[in-house]
């Protein structure tokens, strides 16, 4: 018989994530599966549950939670020869590997999902010794969304993100970087670089259109020290999914990036707050299976 562990964020989706399991478990048996349901406490407990699992040899692994939830569920997986396919219930407030993957927000429309035999073979980024799925930023924006309150997630949504970004804006902060991507190099005072995987950043599905989930390549954007008014537009860009062809802005692909600063700056992994630089990334291409509609 085929094993499948659902992994349970219980405080997500409102407190309402264990209301579905029953069901879940029920179509997942439906299917053929043995079903084990883990959930977590603490953290990093979904990242010690997708690696029993995958060590279990089992089938299928579902994430039930938010991007956090995702976030430690892919880190279990990574780096395992035995790799479960992935399915998402995305309860969270952003949800952005959910959306890249054109995978529903409503919880019973994402459950359905699980009925589908249909995968799709995802790139998975590395940061340092950590994993991504979507975006590594660093600069004055990215540390804004630190500021984010739990509440103002629940009440605004991805628009909590760009309202503390907007704040920014009156400070107009850049920093000293170097940006080395496979064989070019850039080096200057940045107001904010970004690494994308997917098009999908803080709930805006625009920020980097160009970026599949499975095209084997990191995608920068740098922007640099620009005054009020250029920043202005490159910020309407960025909502707007044309960042790449902004004035001032310089966009790549790569394999491999390093960034490194004079001055201590922290990074936004996936919206969680990641190493300080200097770090390095780089893609494993369609590394993980995921399984979609």
């Amino acid at each position: 018989m085929k094993k499948a562990m659902l992994i349970v964020n219980p405080s997500s989706g409102k407190e309402e994530a264990v209301d579905h399991v029953e069901q879940i478990e029920h179509i997942l048996s439906e299917k053929g599966y043995e079903v084990e349901v883990a959930q977590t406490e603490k953290e990093f407990d979904a990242t010690k549950y997708c690696q029993n699992a995958c060590r279990g040899e089992f089938d299928l692994v579902v994430s039930m939670g938010g991007d956090g939830t995702l976030h430690e569920t892919i880190n279990g997986m990574v780096d395992e020869s035995h790799r479960p396919r992935l399915g998402i219930i995305p309860l969270g407030t952003v949800n952005d590997f959910a959306r890249a993957l054109d995978i529903p927000l409503k919880v019973e429309e994402a459950i359905d999902v699980l009925r589908s035999d249909q995968t799709k073979s995802v790139d998975i980024g590395k940061f340092n010794d950590q994993y991504f799925v979507n975006i590594v930023a660093v600069g004055a924006l990215a540390e804004a969304t630190y500021e984010v309150t739990p509440e103002q997630k629940t009440k605004f949504g991805p628009l909590a993100y760009m309202m503390e970004g907007m704040k920014t804006l009156t400070q107009h902060s850049s920093y000293p970087m170097r940006i080395e991507y496979d064989d070019k190099a850039w080096e200057g005072e940045s107001f904010l670089f970004l690494a994308a995987l997917t098009n999908s950043a803080g709930g805006f599905e625009k920020l980097s259109p160009e970026a599949k989930v499975n095209d084997g390549k990191i995608h920068g954007y740098i922007v640099p020290k620009v005054n009020m008014i250029r920043l202005a537009s490159i910020v309407s860009a960025i909502l707007r999914g044309g960042l790449k062809d902004e004035q001032d802005v310089e966009y790549f692909k790569a394999d491999h990036i390093r960034i490194t600063s004079e001055e201590n700056l922290v990074t936004n992994v996936d919206g969680e707050e990641g190493d300080s630089l200097p770090v390095e990334l780089s893609v494993l291409p369609s590394h993980i299976s995921v399984v979609v509609k």
